[in-house]
């Protein structure tokens, strides 16, 4: 049996393009002889379309393209993701279902039983869990069709009461095939290779695993489907951040005997400012793509400060959209230092990408006498560092509304945690490329944007980062040193430590103290921030859920 794996970039709810795109890797399938092709999650409609699927005209879209598919599998059998319909008046009304096609028509549909309901997911909120499990007989081999989720309850502390293979094993298969939506972050290659692993030991079966890739909003699919022979070894990766193929004999699969390696790996514990930078480096640049092109949008704008965050979200941009399609606006102010200014400039001749200068001192002096009889003589204060940052804020959005540029904003996630922007300034934009990257993450970003030659100057790497919003300003006025503040984020914001567990670290008890304050009274920031491009295991946004108003640790 030659069997194709699938690995595509789909777009949530547009039935026509999806359809084409499965269609169109069938009839490769078909060219190369192969006898199944399969597919990833939800592949019809899009992962994850959340209240879309509350529509039932959303639903009959999904089955008019289940119906349009199967027309093109009587020489080829596909197994396609989509929702189905609960037939039980009981439970949800939905199913995220793996739907078997073959001879033109649906041979076979197999639940999801394992829905996950933390960090982007909220899988229970639509679907009902599986209640029965068959496997698929095909062309004399039975075939353990599973759903993402229903592989990873195999740990020491099982998250569910069941795991589907468990059920599947009994009717004796001869392979286990996993279509998956498996979110990207910077380590969940290494733990989706161990879950699959552990899957294939245990029930000494190989596995094909067709993984989704493309950005959806905030979150990142990498692909990187896999296939795995009985031993344990990977026969086969896809690539990342890429749409690709693989054709495979089922046959050579199952008579592999090659010896499996040891693999060890070691979760991450701790933040390494550089661990897999160039990962996050694409997922950053297919996450501006994708949301770009599906959106519709082709140009965009930011503000160029000559400092190390707006400098990394314009390399990417650039790379992302191509360097004309994006503007860098200069604003300097009357505490912009010209060294600042120059590094701007020298920056986007570097990448050749369209600027301009506007400086805002004649805006800034005319805010200020306006409000001079209110403010009535007061001390220079966060009101006017504030002023500047607004009225850059409206100078971009002005521009944005002027040509149909869409505003990048430029934030880094240690900022966003400690509340060190303006609202309605600096947090303006519609989409945030850096808002899931520490800042020591950034640096590291610059240097690997310039591994062949410079393109970010090193003046912008090498000096203090600072706001300039007042005379000699630098970041270390305000927030610690961000060597140190970017552990103590990482540890309460992505393993979810108390104040407690991180003093234990080493850390000094009252800079602690002080952090995670920041962090939890800065929430309402945060709640009218941009969508964030994740590339962490728990990213602001629709993965981490706090109260504004909660009195915990503030």
């Amino acid at each position: 049996m030659k069997i194709v794996l699938a690995q595509q970039n789909y777009h949530i709810g547009n039935f026509e393009l999806n359809t084409e795109k499965i269609i169109s890797g069938i009839q490769d399938a078909i060219a190369q002889e192969a006898d199944l092709v399969v597919f990833s999650e939800l592949c019809v409609c899009g992962y994850p379309p959340r209240d879309f699927l509350e529509f039932e005209d959303f639903i009959n879209k999904c089955y008019a393209a289940i119906d349009t598919i199967k027309a093109y599998t009587d020489r080829i059998a596909v197994i396609v993701g989509a929702p189905c319909r609960n037939p039980q008046l009981e439970g949800k009304d939905l199913f995220n279902a793996a739907w078997f096609l073959y001879e033109g028509e649906v041979k076979q549909v197999v639940h999801k039983t394992l829905l996950p309901t933390y960090d982007v997911f909220d899988e229970y909120r639509y679907f009902e869990p599986a209640y029965e499990w068959n496997v698929i007989p095909f062309k004399g081999k039975k075939l353990a069709v599973t759903i993402c989720e229903d592989i990873w309850n195999l740990g020491d502390n099982p998250l569910y009461r069941i795991c589907p293979m468990d059920q599947l094993i009994l009717q004796q298969p001869d392979v286990m095939i996993n279509i998956s939506a498996s979110p990207f972050d910077y380590d969940h290659d290494q733990d989706r290779k161990e879950i699959i692993r552990a899957n294939v030991m245990k029930y000494k079966l190989p596995m094909l695993y067709s993984c989704t890739v493309g950005s959806q909003t905030e979150i990142v699919f990498d692909g990187g489907s896999l296939v795995f022979d009985a031993q344990g070894n990977i026969v086969k990766e896809l690539p990342y951040f890429e749409e690709a193929g693989y054709t495979l004999e089922l046959d050579e699969l199952l008579q592999s005997t090659k010896p499996a390696p040891v693999v060890a790996h070691t979760p991450v514990k701790e933040l390494v400012f550089d661990y897999n930078i160039d990962r996050i480096y694409q997922a950053l640049v297919l996450g501006i793509r994708d949301y770009f092109g599906k959106m519709g949008f082709t140009k965009a704008i930011l503000g160029s400060s000559g400092g190390i965050d707006s400098a990394v979200t314009l390399a990417i941009a650039c790379e992302a959209l191509g360097k004309d399609n994006v503007r860098a606006i200069l604003l300097p102010s009357p505490y912009s230092t010209e060294h600042s200014v120059d590094d701007a400039v020298a920056l986007s001749k570097n990448l050749d990408n369209p600027h301009d200068i506007i400086r805002i001192s004649d805006i800034y002096e005319s805010f200020l006498n306006t409000l001079e009889p209110h403010f009535k003589g007061l001390p220079f204060s966060l009101a006017e560092e504030n002023l500047q940052s607004r009225i850059r804020g409206n100078l971009l959005m002005a521009l944005s509304n002027k040509f149909g540029y869409i505003l990048l904003n430029t934030s880094n996630k240690s900022e966003l945690s400690t509340g060190y922007g303006t609202l309605y300034g600096d947090m303006a934009g519609g989409l945030s490329v850096l808002g899931d990257v520490y800042k020591m993450q950034v640096y590291a970003l610059a240097r690997y944007i310039n591994r062949d030659r410079e393109i970010i100057p090193a003046n912008i790497i090498d000096k203090a980062p600072s706001a300039e919003l007042r005379p000699n300003q630098k970041d270390s006025d305000s927030l610690p040193d961000y060597s140190i503040l970017d552990r103590i984020l990482y540890q309460y914001i992505e393993r979810r430590q108390g104040p407690r567990e991180i003093i234990s670290l080493g850390f000094d008890t009252a800079l602690v103290d002080r952090t995670l304050k920041l962090v939890n009274t800065n929430e309402y920031k945060r709640n009218q921030f941009c969508p964030i491009i994740r590339v962490s295991s728990k990213a602001f946004g629709v993965g981490r859920r706090v109260p504004i108003v909660g009195k915990y640790l503030s």
